[in-house]
């Protein structure tokens, strides 16, 4: 069996921290390595309409910003197809036919959705395109075959609903999809990545991101307005390192060569802690040195960004390549699926036939 990831983004802002760790770096880390037989990267321009219907410039403008993202990253289209999923006609048909297969209550069971109503404030008017939104997903996933899912935590309830529909496809009509298998990144403390407000997400929607293509001083000044530990008053006091943002961010980005370059007091990150919870050591302190690790890694994306804005053309050509391969591939993808369904009437006429010489 061939090895394939699927992964991507909804189009509705830039990229963040939170994309950075929880999936995109680890997907130029599996690009990279040389194990995968094909890599799909996904613009899910489609699925953002289903919240953002009324508000289609947002999602247009902001599908280059996240190829962007992407190739500033280090995503590499010589490696990696990045299509747009709207593009690829394919997983509008195939969702169609999962949804015979799901149930509402199924899909209002699932957490992530449930999560993600309540932060819109949908309550009742839940559109139907959201509601499905796993569904498409799962449709995403199986056009491409592919079994390895680079996900945050949060997205495990979708990739489950995506294994419990190819089940009940494969029950009904044979051995067509693979069940695929979510790969979360090896920090367990970057799975999940809070935001500068201290809440348990960071999410564009409630702007409390710190962008991979924000300048220096933009990333300063969210830094050193992070929430800490509200009880740490006084540089004298002990502090929390436990649910602390800060520590958070730094069990995500700090390495032992930063200590070495911006705070040699320290040998690694465990020290710096010990010293916190002790007391004597002062928020603004590690806010500054979380700024200086950070500046070191988000610079060379940032000016990489940079350079590729300059040549958008070549850009909308990466896409527009991308697309065509996996509409490609989708299509072949479709074919045995309907031959499986027998729904393939004029691939196979004696479908049709079978029926009048049963009425005869």
């Amino acid at each position: 069996m061939k090895n394939i990831i699927l992964t991507g983004d909804r189009p509705t802002g830039r990229l963040h921290l939170g994309h950075y760790v929880g999936s995109l770096k680890r997907r130029v880390e599996l690009q990279n390595s040389g194990e995968f037989d094909s890599i799909f990267i996904e613009i899910a321009d489609a699925q953002a309409l289903t919240d953002n219907a009324k508000n289609l410039e947002k999602v247009r403008k902001n599908v280059i910003e996240v190829a962007l993202d992407y190739l500033a990253c280090g995503i590499d289209p010589e490696k990696s197809t990045i299509f747009i999923q709207s593009q690829v006609p394919e997983l509008c048909e195939l969702t169609f036919y999962y949804l015979n297969l799901v149930t509402l209550s199924r899909l209002q069971r699932n957490p992530t959705i449930k999560e993600e109503i309540k932060l819109r404030n949908f309550e009742t008017s839940i559109p139907v395109g959201f509601l499905t939104y796993p569904v498409s997903q799962a449709a995403d996933i199986t056009l491409f075959d592919a079994n390895v899912i680079p996900v945050g935590e949060d997205q495990l309830p979708m990739i489950e609903q995506t294994r419990e529909i190819v089940r009940s496809f494969n029950s009904l009509y044979g051995e067509i999809f693979v069940e695929p298998k979510a790969v979360l990144p090896d920090n367990k403390t970057a799975q999940r990545l809070p935001g500068i407000d201290g809440k348990a997400k960071m999410s564009k929607s409630l702007g409390n991101c710190i962008y991979l293509a924000d300048e220096p001083e933009v990333i300063e000044k969210k830094v050193m307005s992070m929430f800490t530990d509200p009880n740490h008053l006084r540089v004298e006091d002990p502090g929390k390192v436990e649910g602390n943002p800060v520590f958070i961010y730094l069990d995500a980005f700090a390495r032992d060569e930063h200590f070495a370059k911006y705070l040699p007091e320290y040998k690694n990150l465990e020290e710096l802690k010990d010293h916190y919870r002790r007391g004597g050591l002062g928020d603004v302190k590690i806010k500054r040195f979380l700024n200086n690790v950070l500046q070191d890694e988000l610079k060379p994306i940032r000016e990489k960004r940079k350079k590729l804005e300059e040549n958008i053309p070549e850009v909308l050509k990466i896409l527009e390549e991308g697309t065509n391969k996996a509409r490609e591939i989708g299509i072949r993808k479709m074919e045995e699926v309907k031959d499986a369904m027998r729904i393939n009437y004029f691939k196979n006429s004696d479908l049709l036939l079978e029926v009048e010489n049963k009425d005869n």
